[in-house]
């Protein structure tokens, strides 16, 4: 594991110790997402439904879950799933002896889903979790007949660790609900983010809104910041349900209330598959945001 100060380095988050790969590891030509928000807010619904979504388009997807609790697949494979660090730890750590059938899985509609994992609470560095998963990946040979990765990543980017997945993603991705707090830490993800395309590769592709019947407070962020919404999901009791069915939104029973979900995730798919502008948002001061949301 690497750890330098970024003060000593122009850019990426000037003044804090952050994780590097000693050498960013390429994920070839496949289109790499990284999807962010706030805890707590859809994340793992949206990637795992985004990743059928490809699927039903014929895109070979593999989804990567950067959580210590390993819960990003668990409605494509119906269980949850070894971790990465959890299988190495079987082996004390001797990468060769693994096989890729110890910690890649095939999911829904054949979706392949890998849990990176963490370290312990309190110990450790998330970042070295995402470096040694994609090294393992390359290693196996298992992204050259991959179309699209999506790397679903816990919580708000307050540490290099779990800002990792940006230096391998081409787009990030921000979901967030139409409240304060959400807005309030999407605002920071969008610091981080900018932060990384310092030096990397990656750049903001734009937010999807979730879990709320209205997008007014978004939308009006985005419009200060240089945002773009790309999707509306509201709350809809189908999405929770389909959590505790362990399924994706794709195996629910039909109804037109699910069709037009399906429908939605279908289409950000595609428009994904298509292309985004690399959309150059600037973030707000904590005081700023904390002023211009809401209303008096």
């Amino acid at each position: 594991m690497t750890l330098v100060q970024i003060g000593k380095r122009s850019g990426d988050g000037d003044g804090s110790v952050q994780y590097h790969a000693p050498a960013p590891t390429e994920i070839g030509g496949a289109k790499v997402f990284a999807v962010y928000g706030k805890g707590g807010i859809g994340k793992s619904t949206t990637s795992s439904n985004l990743s059928v979504a490809f699927s039903k388009l014929g895109k070979r997807v593999l989804q990567i879950g950067c959580d210590p609790k390993h819960d990003s697949t668990f409605t494509l494979t119906k269980k949850l799933q070894p971790t990465v660090i959890d299988v190495l730890k079987e082996v004390d750590f001797h990468a060769e002896e693994l096989r890729p059938e110890d910690f890649v899985f095939e999911g829904y509609d054949g979706v392949m889903c890998v849990e990176a994992g963490g370290p312990p609470a309190g110990t450790g560095c998330g970042g070295y979790v995402v470096g040694q998963t994609v090294k393992l990946l390359k290693e196996h040979h298992l992204l050259e007949d991959t179309d699209v990765v999506i790397f679903d990543v816990l919580g708000d980017v307050v540490c290099g660790g779990f800002a990792a997945p940006l230096q391998h993603a081409q787009r990030a991705l921000i979901v967030t609900a139409n409240d304060f707090d959400s807005i309030f830490a999407m605002n920071r993800i969008v610091a981080a983010i900018q932060a990384k395309a310092k030096n990397y590769a990656v750049r903001l592709g734009g937010v999807i809104a979730n879990r709320s019947e209205q997008t007014d407070e978004i939308d009006r962020y985005n419009a200060h910041a240089g945002l773009a919404r790309l999707a509306h999901f509201q709350n809809l009791d189908v999405v929770r349900r389909s959590r505790l069915k362990k399924s994706t939104l794709f195996e629910m029973e039909p109804s037109p209330e699910l069709e037009a979900v399906q429908d939605e995730y279908l289409r950000l798919a595609a428009q994904l598959w298509a292309g985004t502008e690399p959309l150059d948002a600037q973030s707000m001061s904590d005081r700023d945001i904390f002023d211009f949301l809401g209303f008096e």
